[in-house]
């Protein structure tokens, strides 16, 4: 079923709102004010309370609208539907507009604060007109053993032989391996990950091709360096685990969070701090070494490999007033050892499903004065904003990152301060 319709605001996982005969539907590849010819999903005449649709043809485009320059990341009815990049039919001031007010809507909706939210675009990503920026790809073998992403709806793989969100260095890599050529087992995952190189200096075999798991080429451990305030750390990372897929965001992120640390620890010789969902280190090492004279940390990270590759790279430094956990965060919250039990800050960086309410109030039981929360969904950070502001915290600072262009995506880094002035 197709029909006509006045796109009217934006919503949430980079679709639009628009009405059907008073129904709701969320359509994709739209943009607010747009007079759009939709298809919508099938079935189409369920009894839901929404319908979801796509454009298949503008007919009063947006002033924000640009022709999709990954066509095969756009709508199907223009030979897309690949995925990965949602946005790709909005200019990239326009995608800078989409996320910050979606940021603030959420955080008005859910969080009841009302704030205007700041967005920031990496360092090189606008000359670079959004692309290149990803230094971890996963794709799928074909029947003929092509790498391939699935269109949207369908069974039908469609074969790769380029990926434009990819950093240059990955793609160097991926030729230099000959990914684009296939070979691969049918259904095989394939995942390649290039730490991006600084100063420009690439280091050899720093990269890793996976299939199914198993690496084919590089390494299995990488290495990653981060400069923060002006002092270069190096990680060790493992292949197969989490790392920020931007190529500068653990530079943006990290330098932030210390600059925020800072601010609020200010004048202190010595301090206690969590770092909750901390994954390899990205922000405890800066944070155990940066922030005061003598600091001392409890960090606590769901994955194995993620905790291994910290305790490596904190020995590395001799930084033996962090204490690593490997755990459920909730779980191990319960159990932290007298000395570290009074946290003066709190950095968390949540997966998507955010720190929820118990970790919230686990927090605020804690007493700590001041909580950095790292979000990578802003619907969750807004649910614990409320929560956290029911606890008697105040939103102090809050900003977005566009670590994610072509997407809906967006990272936001939150401060929030007990007693504290709102933003």
């Amino acid at each position: 079923m197709e029909a006509e319709v006045r796109i009217e605001r934006y919503a949430d996982q980079g679709r639009c709102v628009a009405h059907i005969d008073g129904r709701v539907v969320f359509v994709r590849f739209a943009l607010p004010g747009e007079h759009v010819r939709i298809a919508l999903d099938e079935p189409h005449d369920r009894d839901d309370r929404f319908w979801t649709g796509e454009v298949v043809e503008v007919i009063e485009p947006s002033d924000d609208r640009v022709p999709p320059a990954w066509p095969l990341a756009g709508p199907l009815a223009m030979g897309g539907g690949v995925g990965g990049a949602d946005l790709v039919h909005v200019s990239l001031p326009g995608q800078l507009k989409w996320k910050a007010v979606t940021v603030s809507e959420q955080l008005s909706r859910l969080g009841h604060i009302d704030v205007a939210v700041p967005i920031e675009r990496a360092e090189g990503d606008e000359a670079l007109g959004g692309f290149h920026w990803r230094t971890r790809i996963e794709m799928i073998a074909d029947e003929d053993g092509r790498p391939s992403m699935r269109r949207r709806g369908t069974h039908v793989r469609v074969p790769l032989d380029t990926m434009p969100l990819a950093t240059k260095t990955l793609l160097d890599v991926a030729g230099e391996h000959h990914v684009w050529d296939g070979g691969f087992e049918p259904g095989s995952q394939i995942r390649l990950a290039v730490p991006e190189p600084r100063g420009g200096v690439a280091i050899r075999d720093n990269h890793s091709v996976l299939v199914d798991g198993e690496l084919t080429a590089g390494s299995h451990v990488l290495n990653e360096q981060v400069t923060v305030a002006g002092t270069t750390f190096t990680y060790e990372v493992d292949a197969n685990g989490f790392w920020q897929v931007h190529r500068e965001a653990p530079v943006a992120l990290a330098n932030h969070v210390i600059d925020l640390a800072r601010r609020e620890l200010d004048g202190r010789d010595d301090a206690v701090i969590w770092d909750l969902y901390s994954g390899s280190g990205l922000f405890t090492l800066p944070l155990a070494t940066l922030v005061t004279a003598r600091t001392r940390m409890f960090s606590v990270e769901g994955g194995r490999d993620a905790v291994r590759s910290q305790q490596r790279n904190l020995r590395r430094m001799d930084l033996a007033d962090v204490d690593a956990r490997c755990g459920d965060v909730a779980r191990t919250l319960a159990h932290v050892p007298a000395h570290l039990a009074k946290p003066d800050l709190i950095v968390l960086d949540p997966p998507r499903a955010g720190a929820r309410a118990k970790v919230c109030r686990q927090m605020a039981e804690a007493g700590a004065r001041s909580i950095i929360y790292i979000a990578c969904d802003p619907t969750s950070l807004a649910r614990d904003t409320g929560t956290l502001r029911g606890l008697g915290y105040e939103l102090a600072d809050v900003r977005a990152y566009d670590i994610y262009p072509m997407t809906h995506h967006v990272e936001t880094v939150a401060l929030f301060r007990r007693g504290g002035d709102a933003a």
